[in-house]
């Protein structure tokens, strides 16, 4: 199953064209994204039953995020080898967890007003909740994912870093410092929900490219981890970590400048354009 957020209505993808969830169930689930989260067994069983009808087109330019609003957004830092390496860091022995603010969140064809300072860029698998779960086991963890899209976890260096009391969520929290879409895909659309090929290319050039199979702590692993310290709840997303290749490891460093598009994708997700514009 694909769902997609047009304009701030949920809707399933069928053969190319949208489907609007709020009509085609005579208003039995809601037209919000987010709160679709809370019926998402709901949205499963009348899915999974659907009998095709008419659709409309499918319009990238009107997508916002399919996860819009957010209670809890995390993010695992470290959580690629080559990246730690890159980054002159240890391989962490549990996630590195921080936070990215809902305020930060936007959609898959986003323009991004730049803050002054230093923004970086890290492709990143997003998993978004389902259900609610706490103290839950990795061998449990994928049954409370509603699904995975891609993201970016933009950053502003020298907030995030600035000594001597380093901003690192604040730094990460901008408008618009989390885009995420195209779509919302289930884990039983994968081949591998555990290898899932990602990267970026900034303005045509190849930045990052890798798999998810290569994480440190898998997506299990994560929710795992994450619960057993406090409740997740349907609709809360998790940005699981970015591979080798992010601007400030480059030499000389790549930081995003104006007039700088960057192009994100993940393998059987699609991809996501984002455009940037000097700081205002």
């Amino acid at each position: 199953m694909r769902i997609v957020n047009e304009a701030g209505r949920a809707c399933l993808v069928v053969d190319g064209g949208l489907v609007d969830v709020e009509s085609a169930t005579g208003g039995t689930l809601p037209a919000d994204p987010q709160a679709l989260y809370d019926r998402w067994d709901d949205l499963r069983a009348w899915a999974a039953g659907y009998a095709e009808g008419p659709t409309r087109p499918y319009r990238a330019e009107l997508l916002g995020p399919p996860a819009p609003r957010p209670r809890q957004v995390f993010a695992i830092g470290l959580n690629y080898r080559d990246h730690a390496a890159e980054s002159g860091m240890d391989v962490p022995d549990a996630p590195l967890v921080f936070t990215k603010f809902p305020a930060s969140i936007t959609g898959p064809e986003a323009v991004v007003d730049l803050p002054r300072g230093s923004v970086d860029f890290e492709t990143e698998l997003v998993v978004v909740l389902g259900r609610e779960c706490y103290r839950v086991s990795a061998a449990g963890a994928w049954d409370h994912v509603a699904g995975l899209t891609v993201g970016q976890d933009l950053s502003e260096r020298e907030l995030q870093l600035r000594p001597p009391t380093p901003q690192f969520n604040l730094g990460k929290s901008y408008p618009g410092f989390a885009p995420m879409g195209p779509e919302l895909v289930t884990p039983d659309e994968f081949p591998d929900r555990d290898d899932i090929g990602l990267g970026c290319r900034l303005n045509g050039e190849q930045m990052q490219k890798s798999s998810t199979g290569d994480m440190i702590f898998p997506v299990a692993d994560i929710i795992a981890h994450l619960s057993s310290i406090l409740p997740l709840y349907s609709g809360d997303v998790v940005f699981t970590g970015t591979p080798a290749g992010i601007g400030m490891a480059r030499r000389p460093a790549r930081f995003l400048t104006a007039g700088d598009e960057l192009v994100t994708f993940a393998e059987g997700i699609g991809s996501m354009r984002t455009r940037f514009t000097a700081p205002s």
